[in-house]
């Protein structure tokens, strides 16, 4: 009985290390802070076409375990249509692979989806690819999205 309870204190105790070192490594991970969109293309079938909007500004904020993003007018609202954008969710890193889980968005039909990217970090440029595809909207398309991360 002695060796049975001891057997399960040690294994609880492995089990809560690797939980908190595998919170650790990704806490340090460099995609963590948050990132301006400074590009962004998109390729819909044969054709290849910006989608940056200068009068835009775009951040992405990724923590441990969750990423948000906001987009608004630069004109403070106060053009003919005022432009505001946001999505958040849950997200996995696994190498180079990024995958975002859309859970909340200010378009409704894209939540509940997922989109895997590859990523690069190259000093303070973050650069995401992959695709874009939400099978009941008709969506499938490459996009590419380059972010400068945001100083404190």
């Amino acid at each position: 009985m002695k060796t049975k309870v001891s057997l399960f204190f040690i294994t609880l105790i492995s089990y809560s290390c690797s939980i908190n070192q595998n919170k650790t490594q990704q806490s340090n991970s460099p995609i963590i802070g948050t990132w301006e969109l400074i590009s962004a293309t998109t390729k819909d079938k044969d054709s290849t076409f910006s989608t940056f909007n200068l009068k835009t500004k775009m951040i992405k904020i990724i923590n441990p375990t969750h990423f948000s993003f906001f987009q608004h007018d630069l004109t403070m609202g106060k053009e003919a249509n005022p432009k505001f954008t946001a999505g958040a969710g849950k997200y996995t890193l696994i190498n180079d692979t990024y995958t975002e889980y859309l859970e909340y968005f200010i378009y409704r039909e894209w939540e509940n989806n997922k989109f895997e990217f590859k990523i690069s970090i190259k000093n303070d440029t973050l650069t995401q690819q992959g695709i874009e595809k939400v099978e009941k909207l008709g969506v499938d398309r490459i996009i590419t999205e380059k972010y400068k991360r945001v100083k404190n």
